[in-house]
């Protein structure tokens, strides 16, 4: 934390009035990013993505469920790990209470992982989320979104990852995915996000910026060295 300035209620007012004054810009300035969010071309999806769920195998239409938009949620879970990766478990503490609020817009949610749902389903129970989460193994669907990568490819330092080729320690990587459906029934991708542009979705870290010490990161081996499951902080 860095050592503060100390001032009189009327001094901190004034800081407080300029700083306002950037964070409205910076408001209008990301609403004007979000209209042009919702204004980019659509993709038709012509791949028959098949998903193992706990009521049997469903297509990517089905997901939807009643709404007309769909979010999924590239959870980092891998076939044979112990556990769901923890920094996708400390996004997904997150939004499992915001489904039945997005329900409410229009929107279903999903979380989708490469790993068996048999594998799913207990680290879901272990962690107590409600969100629905399945499995899209035997499928290219992790692939054609850039989720998943060989052992070959994440070796050689060269995946395709957030719109560009980068390096990936490992086979799975985070990402949010969204859809609409069309009247006649066609599905659509309007938009996709990785890396730190997942970072709006967080909602512990949106907190922690307003602290004086914000996410206190700085001296850490990684920004994200702290993050455990929730289960696994103690006392």
């Amino acid at each position: 934390m860095t050592t503060p300035t100390i001032v009189t209620r009327s001094e901190w007012l004034d800081a407080r009035r300029d700083l306002l004054s950037e964070e409205k810009a910076f408001t209008r300035q990301r609403d004007a990013l979000s209209a042009r969010r919702r204004q980019m071309p659509w993709v038709k999806i012509e791949e028959d993505y098949r998903f193992q769920t706990s009521a049997g195998e469903r297509s990517l239409p089905d997901l939807f469920g009643t709404a007309r938009q769909l979010i999924v949620q590239h959870f980092m879970l891998g076939e044979g790990w112990e556990a769901g990766c923890p920094s996708c478990s400390f996004w997904a503490d997150g939004y499992d209470g915001t489904i039945v609020h997005l329900n409410q817009r229009d929107a279903a949610f999903v979380a989708v992982s490469i790993a068996p749902l048999e594998q799913i389903e207990a680290y879901k129970a272990r962690m107590g989320w409600r969100f629905d989460w399945v499995s899209s193994q035997g499928s290219r669907f992790n692939r054609d979104f850039q989720v998943t990568f060989t052992e070959d490819e994440v070796s050689s330092g060269e995946v395709q990852y957030n719109f560009g080729k980068t390096s990936f320690p490992v086979t799975e990587a985070p990402g949010a995915s969204v859809f609409t459906r069309a009247e006649d029934g066609t599905v659509y991708h309007t938009y996709s996000c990785y890396a730190r542009g997942l970072d709006m979705l967080n909602v512990t870290y949106q907190y922690l910026d307003l602290l004086p010490n914000g996410r206190g990161e700085g001296d850490l081996p990684h920004p994200m060295a702290w993050v455990r499951r929730h289960d696994e902080y103690g006392a």
